[in-house]
């Protein structure tokens, strides 16, 4: 069997992202101004983030398309590696994410 991924170097299976959760959008702008000011978006996520992957400073490894919730889900796929999104609303709240791989 063939590797697709070899073929395509564009081709990626999993990505791996970071994520910290909030509980507004207010919240989540603050958040992302403070990362593109220089703060580690890994101090950040541990500071605020309501979700348990926070106190891992937001890593949620690696993870397959599909296996997020869909808004989620499209921002991780198609961010760029090391590139901050914008505020991303879904049903937990209000998330801002970074990808830091992809494989």
């Amino acid at each position: 069997m063939t590797d697709i991924s070899t073929k395509d170097p564009n081709v990626f299976f999993e990505v791996r992202a970071s994520h910290l959760l909030v509980g507004s959008q207010k919240e989540a702008e603050e958040c992302r101004q403070e990362i593109l000011d220089g703060k580690s978006f890994a101090e950040v996520a541990k500071r605020v983030s309501k979700c348990p992957s926070g106190g891992q400073g937001g890593d949620l490894g690696y993870f397959t398309r599909g296996r997020m919730v869909p808004q989620f889900d499209k921002v991780a796929f198609e961010l760029p590696v090391g590139e901050l999104s914008t505020p991303v609303q879904t049903q937990f709240g209000w998330h801002i994410l970074t990808v830091t791989d992809r494989r």
